[in-house]
């Protein structure tokens, strides 16, 4: 494995290793105004929700490595300390990358963009009307976290008002797959949260696991089963009762694995590895520890 210290390359070839790594990154699209009412419209990935009580999102429009110049959106909020953050979904995703061209200061991106700038409730700058949602929000504080090219700026900001759209939010709930969103990888890669990208893992929010460490050596050794099918066994709170795992041999693909006890012994534990992992893979880790302790 490489390691690499910051001090010993360029900055830009530092930050293409952090975004290409730490990715995917949601993106925030940042409506802000100068106190002469011009608006601006970028989209920032140094992007994420930080509080819920307060509801506080944050971006970092980062000063720019090659001149150190800062971007129109830092010195908007530094006049009006007002932001509207749209999220960005697949649909506006091309929009989203034309909106992000350095256009001079004054330039209106909704117009360069083509998006529909609409009037917000609580603050000055305007939401994205494609957004399937966006954020009013004030501006709390901005910490600068450097002076030299490739220093961020924390824009910290307090939701005033939330609009969401109804065709993502069913039984007050937002669908992911309604949602459709975007974000961001390293270089010119995005990547889409859609299809197969979207998948569920249960939380122990009201079980406790017996974790990883609990479980025998020789499944925790398996050749067969993952990271991730440990995890699913770990999270099972107390493992099957002898009896369970005895009426459970009688299963027809249980008792089809342990024929080979009297001439193939050591091809019971992979088979049994190997069902054991389609039970985890189906969604059912108690069904695959009644298959796993067949062998104890």
């Amino acid at each position: 494995m490489a390691k690499i210290k910051p001090s010993d390359v360029s900055v830009p070839e530092f930050h293409q290793l952090l975004l290409g790594t730490i990715a995917p990154r949601p993106i925030a699209f940042a409506s802000t105004v100068d106190k002469e009412g011009h608006v601006n419209l970028s989209p920032f990935s140094f992007f994420n929700v930080f509080s819920a009580n307060p509801p506080i999102l944050v971006f970092s429009p980062a000063r720019r490595a090659r001149d150190n110049s800062t971007k129109h959106t830092l010195e908007n909020v530094l006049e009006v300390p007002e932001v509207t953050i749209s999220i960005v979904n697949y649909s506006m995703v091309e929009q989203m990358s034309l909106a992000s061209s350095e256009y001079d200061r004054g330039v209106d991106e909704f117009v360069k963009s083509g998006l529909t700038a609409v009037a917000s409730d609580t603050v000055r700058p305007p939401r994205v009307g494609e957004a399937p949602a966006a954020y009013e929000c004030k501006v709390i504080e901005v910490k600068p976290l450097g002076e030299n090219g490739g220093a961020g700026n924390l824009v910290i900001c307090e939701v005033q008002l939330a609009h969401i759209s109804d065709d993502i939010f069913l039984n007050s709930k937002i669908d992911p797959f309604k949602l459709d969103a975007v974000s961001r990888m390293g270089g010119d890669w995005y990547c889409r949260a859609q299809g197969d990208a979207l998948f569920e893992v249960v939380k122990p929010i009201k079980t406790k696991g017996m974790g990883v460490d609990n479980i025998p050596k020789s499944i925790r050794n398996s050749k067969v089963l993952t990271g991730n099918h440990l995890g699913k066994l770990g999270n099972v709170e107390s493992i099957p009762s002898e009896q369970e795992v005895n009426d459970f041999a009688n299963e027809p693909e249980v008792s089809a694995i342990l024929q080979y006890v009297d001439h193939e012994p050591d091809r019971i534990q992979e088979e049994l590895h190997k069902l054991a992992a389609q039970h985890l893979d189906a969604g059912d880790p108690l069904a695959a520890w009644k298959v796993l302790l067949q062998e104890y």
